[in-house]
């Protein structure tokens, strides 16, 4: 039996560490990318289309070696390509946000509309792409020896709401991911949920700020939830919640009450 390890941690110090996040040149991912760079974190901007958008967002960061790198969820192999080039120019990997999904709005009635197509590509983008992700950025985090992964997940995977069923769907394997991987990954890496009610960003095709305010308007808080909300979640995760694993950490303003 292994022996206890000593508490007392303090704060994760983010100076001389690499975070990695997928999605991360809008939305969520940006939205982290400055908040862990602000804090001295050297940031991997990942993408799958958006590589202007990327490597501006890397440009602009503060400090130095920021990266952006293709990171596509459908793609197992170019994820392990990746991992392989963050280890040759960094050296090291300590934190991991699984930021990059998709979605399309399809009413929850309508059974037909919900084609096999979209089944499979949020699926394979939101599910076995993030573990594939994990999976190839494993060795590094657990090389690392205190090693955090933030899954973006989403109110939906709990109340069975949100922009489709397979959407919801999708993001409560990934909580289950979660759960399984805080188990068997410990005790060098954290991996936890973050999981926001509707953020004002385009992520939803079509879907308005008008909508998204419509449902601040009826949660206990009435605030809207912006990227950045969530990235302040997902720092305070790193940085301060340093003995919580395999837990889901709502971003709701209430909304689930």
């Amino acid at each position: 039996m292994s022996e206890a390890r000593a508490g007392n941690l303090g704060e994760y110090q983010l100076a001389g560490k690499v975070a990695v996040i997928t999605g991360g040149s809008n939305g969520i991912g940006a939205a982290t990318a400055r908040r862990l760079a602000a804090a001295g974190a050297t940031v991997v901007v990942g993408y799958n289309e958006g590589v202007e958008r990327a490597t501006a967002l890397a440009a602009s960061l503060p400090g130095s070696g920021h990266l952006a790198l293709r990171t596509p969820m459908e793609d197992s192999a170019a994820l392990r390509a990746a991992a392989a080039e963050v280890q040759a120019k960094l050296g090291r990997c300590d934190i991991l946000v699984n930021s990059a999904a998709t979605t399309r709005a399809v009413p929850h009635s309508d059974l037909e509309a919900l084609d096999d197509a979209l089944i499979d590509r949020v699926l394979v983008t939101n599910v076995r792409g993030p573990f594939a992700t994990i999976r190839a950025f494993a060795p590094m985090l657990k090389a690392s020896g205190d090693a955090v992964i933030i899954n973006i997940s989403s109110l939906a995977a709990i109340t069975g709401t949100g922009s489709s069923i397979i959407y919801g769907a999708s993001k409560a394997a990934l909580d289950t991911i979660g759960t399984s991987l805080a188990r068997v990954l410990g005790p060098e890496i954290r991996v936890v949920s973050i999981s926001p009610s509707a953020v004002a960003t385009d992520f939803v095709p079509g879907r308005s700020r008008t909508a998204v305010e419509k449902q601040a308007a009826s949660s206990p808080l009435q605030r809207v939830t912006e990227a950045d909300d969530v990235a302040l979640a997902i720092m305070a995760t790193v940085t301060h919640l340093r003995l919580t694993t395999g837990s889901v950490i709502l971003v709701d303003g209430g909304k689930h009450l």
